[in-house]
């Protein structure tokens, strides 16, 4: 089950430029959600967003308006119950809501997941078998292993190829420093998008599709290595 954790936000903390929400309200008797974008906002006072573009520029709104306003960040869905403060038509239109008194999280990863910063090789899956010196540079991609759980990982690379798109299996190859080194391990891309001039990738793994790893001390499988691991890491970090 997916804990609910309740929190007084820090200051901005959660909030970038940018970040898509959904907007939860009653409209003439019925629940609709409309979806904007955060623009930018006044601690302990307001957001300010895009007009949604399902609302028309002459639908009325009273200030006061009771809402949701929820989004996903950093593998939890957020939210929090506001109103409506005000919305204008011109010169662009805008819509402000009311600052969190307290949010609400839910965890939605199944697996914990933790820091990591190692160099991780990709490789196309679906180029026949040949051995990897073979196979044309375009196939095959170098980047920086960001978070890791046993579910998945996430992965920054400086310039991300055509072919490394979501729904498409590729080969990792990286370290788990003290315990070995993994090759071979299947994953589907999830999902790209830009963060901070760099691409970011989310992928899923696969298991039981010939993954190997060379153990320092240690035995079992892959699966069990990048358990261990992210358990132990975490426990570090708690520290």
């Amino acid at each position: 089950m997916n804990e609910i954790v309740v929190s007084v936000p820090p200051a901005a903390s959660f909030l970038s430029v940018g970040l898509p929400l959904k907007i939860s309200l009653t409209l003439d008797q019925q629940k609709v959600m409309y979806g904007t974008t955060l623009l930018g906002w006044k601690d302990h006072a307001w957001l300010v967003c895009e007009w949604p573009l399902q609302l028309g520029h002459d639908q009325l709104i009273a200030g006061g308006t009771p809402c949701t306003v929820s989004y996903l960040h950093d593998g939890k869905l957020v939210g929090y119950r506001s109103e409506l403060r005000d919305l204008i038509t011109s010169p662009v239109p805008l819509l402000f809501v009311a600052y969190p008194k307290a949010v609400e999280e839910m965890h939605l990863r199944k697996h914990l997941r933790v820091s990591a910063n190692e160099p991780i090789l990709l490789m196309r899956a679906d180029c026949g078998n040949v051995s990897e010196s073979a196979l044309p540079t375009n196939n095959y991609f170098g980047g920086l292993l960001k978070d890791l759980s046993e579910g998945g990982c996430s992965v920054v690379l400086v310039r991300r190829p055509a072919w490394l798109r979501a729904g498409v299996t590729v080969r990792l190859e990286f370290e788990l420093p003290g315990l070995g080194h993994i090759t071979n391990l299947t994953g589907i891309v999830k999902n790209a998008d830009m963060r901070e001039g760099s691409e970011m990738i989310g992928i899923e793994f696969r298991f039981n599709e010939l993954e190997y790893i060379e153990y320092r001390g240690w035995g079992g499988s892959v699966r069990q290595a990048i358990e261990q691991w992210t358990q132990k890491s975490n426990t570090e970090l708690s520290f």
